[in-house]
Formats: C-alpha cells, sequence, structure tokens
C-alpha cells in the first residue's frame, strides 16, 4: 500500500490519506472545495463543484494514474436540487465513456462545504 500526499490539494482535515494506491489502483479520499493555496473555500455551489473536481484531478496527478483512467466517483451534495448545475459541470470534467457514479444528498459536509467529490481511478 502507498500513501498518496500533495500540496496542490488541501491537505486533510481529519485523520485519513488523500489517497491510497494498492493493486493498480488509487482510492482518493473525498474532496471539498477548499483552495489549497488559501485554505478558504469557494463561493456558491459552482464554485465549489469546479474547485472540488480540481482537488480530486491534483491527487489523482499526484499518484501517476490518468484522470482519463478514473472508473467510479461518488459525488455527495448538500441540496439535490442543484444536481442539475452539478451534473453540466461534472460534464466538463470527463469524457466519455465516463466513470460510473453515485450522487447522493447528505445533510451537512465538512466545514460547511456544499460538494465532495471521491474518485477510484486505476493506474
Amino acid at each position: 500500500m502507498k500513501i498518496i500526499q500533495t500540496n496542490s490539494a488541501p491537505a486533510a482535515v481529519g485523520p485519513y490519506s488523500q489517497a491510497v494506491e494498492t493493486d493498480n489502483f488509487v482510492f482518493a479520499s473525498g474532496q471539498i472545495a477548499l483552495n489549497p493555496a488559501t485554505g478558504e473555500m469557494a463561493e456558491g455551489i459552482e464554485a465549489q463543484a469546479h474547485q472540488a473536481l480540481k482537488n480530486a484531478q491534483a491527487v489523482i496527478a499526484a499518484s501517476g494514474a490518468k484522470w482519463e483512467n478514473v472508473i467510479k466517483t461518488t459525488v455527495f451534495i448538500t441540496n439535490i436540487n442543484d444536481f442539475g448545475k452539478v451534473n453540466e459541470i461534472y460534464a466538463t470534467y470527463f469524457k466519455q465513456p465516463y466513470p460510473a457514479r453515485s450522487c447522493v444528498e447528505v445533510s451537512k459536509l465538512p466545514k460547511g462545504a456544499l460538494i465532495e467529490v471521491e474518485v477510484i481511478a486505476a493506474k
């Protein structure tokens, strides 16, 4: 097992790794919309969706895997009414064939985030 860590994504806000690589797979922890340079949360669902996905990309890049090899994502949102906006933004980060995905509404996310994105990639 190899632990993945990068300063290009926010540091973990708890006792977990940004990602773990094992058996040619990278399991990335959920990324919220913290700017890794400032530690500030992006404002609004659109900005947060972009930042969370950029953070996820940074973690995958740090592992040496390719973003195109993301095979599964899980998207957590605090308001299911944002599903359409999130979908539009999400579609700009992935090309067909799209990875498998789950999207669920949750009551709260760390640090008051509106969205969290976790990914699994093949190496």
